[in-house]
């Protein structure tokens, strides 16, 4: 990674961050839904929803020293995870494909990959992820769950016939009621193993 390319990737997280810390206000509508009916992926079409700085730094790491190369991710938001893998892959000669429902979210994202100059690593597929990864057919190295929790159990499945026995599924918010359901779930099959970090809020799965 050059300096050049280090510079903008740093600048435009910094941006993103700043931009994420007004995100309160964005949730207030969906909150207010939440009271009539569950929350839909559409009530948080403006908010963030991001992994911290720590969890990035910590996936660079993680796809540097495991030198990590096919990295997908299900759920890009405005791509400020996207982006740290993104920086990681520069250091494996790695690809990234992530996947995003909401559109708007999407192009955004897009708009925030090419400020930090990592565009030409990035493959984004917009829609349900149940059908945009289902043609996904290299392997996977690094699987980032970081959507909808619901589907993360789905999502799984679905690329596990991808995994290989040095295969990482990074699971954020594993401290949430629906991430534990899919762990407990996981856990039943002895060929994988949990490990936590971030006080729990992250589990890493391996084979």
């Amino acid at each position: 990674m050059t300096a050049i390319q280090q510079e903008k990737i740093s600048d435009t997280l910094k941006e993103l961050f700043a931009d994420s810390k007004r995100d309160y206000l964005k949730m207030m509508p969906a909150m207010a839904k939440s009271v009539l009916r569950p929350i839909q992926p559409q009530d948080l079409k403006e908010a963030y929803l991001s992994i911290s700085k720590e969890q990035g730094e910590d996936l660079v790491k993680l796809i540097e020293h495991q030198d990590l190369k096919h990295i997908v991710e299900f759920g890009t938001s405005f791509g400020i995870s996207t982006i740290y893998l993104a920086k990681g892959a520069l250091l494996t000669d790695g690809k990234v494909v992530t996947t995003e429902l909401i559109e708007s979210k999407a192009i955004r994202a897009m708009e925030n990959f090419k400020k930090a100059g990592v565009e030409d690593l990035i493959d984004i597929k917009i829609g349900d992820a149940s059908q945009t990864l289902k043609t996904y057919d290299q392997p996977v190295d690094l699987l980032l769950l970081d959507g909808w929790k619901n589907l993360y159990l789905h999502v799984f499945n679905l690329l596990e016939p991808n995994f290989h026995r040095d295969t990482i599924i990074y699971v954020d918010n594993a401290d949430m009621s629906e991430s534990r359901e899919f762990l407990q779930s996981v856990s039943r099959n002895s060929k994988y193993r949990i490990n936590y970090r971030f006080g729990g809020k992250v589990a890493l799965i391996t084979l």
